[in-house]
């Protein structure tokens, strides 16, 4: 199967923030988050990005958790405190890829195909769950301030 069949089969919409995806999972219950706003106990996602599409720098007020699918290794950057870490999310654990990920709340983070060719399928859950009133696009120039000995990962992810 194609990736176009691929995004056809499992209803995937473009994502504000760069790709692919489709909510598959949003609990009936919920919890008052540290922000003291109520939101779903947890929530869940399919997430695909293809080629050179990127998700974008941003943060949520939420953990997230990643789970790889199929296709090609997904490159997550992830700045904590003033440190860029690189998650290889993928099956070939004996190379450093790992199958599952965790970016903790308030985290920026941004991810991209690794090496930029074919596609990678993963899940999200979120926990309190998603809400894009939680949601924060980075902007550049206030990145580049912050953190400017990342300014190269910053200029591609943003």
């Amino acid at each position: 199967m194609n990736v176009k069949e691929l995004i056809l089969k499992l209803q995937l919409k473009v994502h504000p923030e760069g790709g692919y995806y489709r909510e598959t999972y949003r609990s009936a219950g919920t919890v008052t988050a540290d922000s003291g706003m109520v939101r779903n106990t947890s929530t869940a996602i399919y997430y695909l990005l293809e080629n050179e599409d990127k998700s974008h720098f941003h943060r949520i007020q939420s953990d997230e958790l990643w789970f790889f699918h199929q296709g090609q290794p997904l490159e997550i950057c992830v700045i904590l405190g003033d440190q860029l870490f690189i998650i290889h999310l993928g099956n070939e654990i004996d190379k450093g890829e790992v199958p599952q990920a965790i970016i903790p709340a308030n985290c920026w983070f941004a991810s991209s195909v690794k090496n930029a060719v074919g596609y990678s399928l993963v899940s999200c859950t979120v926990s309190p769950g998603f809400d894009f009133s939680d949601f924060e696009l980075a902007g550049r120039e206030n990145m580049i301030q912050q953190y400017p000995h990342l300014k190269n990962i910053i200029e591609k992810y943003t």
